[in-house]
């Protein structure tokens, strides 16, 4: 296997998905912001509507940076044009994981800033810091678990589903967490206390992320040909 990397390359493939999509990104932040407005009303109706608003953009942000880097270019054969180029399936591999990446990190970062800065800079409790924490880390696990399948299965069905059934775990998630008493009590609190349960949560969740991202980039890396 050659471990050797066209960089040019690679970072030429991130740019141009960047590129294409960072107008509909931008969009995505944009009604993140407009979601972060209401929370930052502190009112009951608002909370509800902005939590609910705020969770709805980061799923689309999700499954957009996913369907059109990858699934978009399977339907319209893009790949053939790829494969023009001096690369490698290892370079294609490093581009399309750093280009979702971005795509996807940008404004997930963004809108964990905009969260965190909207909690700690209004009548909402502090304590609100350690659920906002573990829904962005739940995100990012399905997220990452579906870039992780599209990047193996090229069948769009298992796609599709991969990314639906990993995002709508988002409410049993929240649900299931609420019954635990060390994470559930502080939450209105004003002090940012983490209990143990929290901070497992929060480091498997990042652990499992990194390991079905690793995992896609030693599976896919190791090809030696495209197909």
């Amino acid at each position: 296997m050659n471990f050797g990397l066209n960089v040019p390359v690679i970072r030429l493939l991130i740019v141009k998905d960047w590129q294409l999509f960072q107008k509909q990104l931008a969009a995505y932040v944009l009604a993140g912001f407009a979601a972060l407005t209401l929370l930052g009303l502190a009112k009951p109706w608002a909370f509800y509507l902005g939590s609910l608003a705020l969770i709805v953009v980061l799923v689309a942000a999700a499954c957009f940076a996913i369907a059109t880097s990858l699934l978009v270019e399977r339907k319209e054969q893009t790949l053939a044009f790829v494969m023009s180029l001096p690369v490698s399936p290892l370079d294609f591999t490093a581009a399309k994981l750093l280009g979702n990446l971005l795509t996807f990190g940008v404004p997930f970062a963004v809108l964990l800033l905009g969260t965190l800065v909207v909690i700690l800079t209004t009548p909402l409790p502090d304590g609100l810091v350690i659920l906002a924490l573990l829904l962005f880390g739940h995100v990012l696990l399905a997220y990452s678990v579906s870039l992780a399948v599209a990047m193996q299965v090229e069948s769009e069905g298992w796609n599709t589903f991969a990314m639906i059934g990993s995002m709508v775990l988002i409410n049993p998630f929240l649900m299931a967490i609420g019954q635990i008493e060390a994470i559930q009590g502080p939450l209105r609190g004003d002090a940012i206390a983490w209990s143990l349960p929290a901070a497992l949560i929060l480091a498997g969740q990042l652990l499992v992320s990194a390991a079905a991202l690793a995992g896609t980039a030693w599976w896919q890396g190791r090809k030696a040909a495209f197909y």
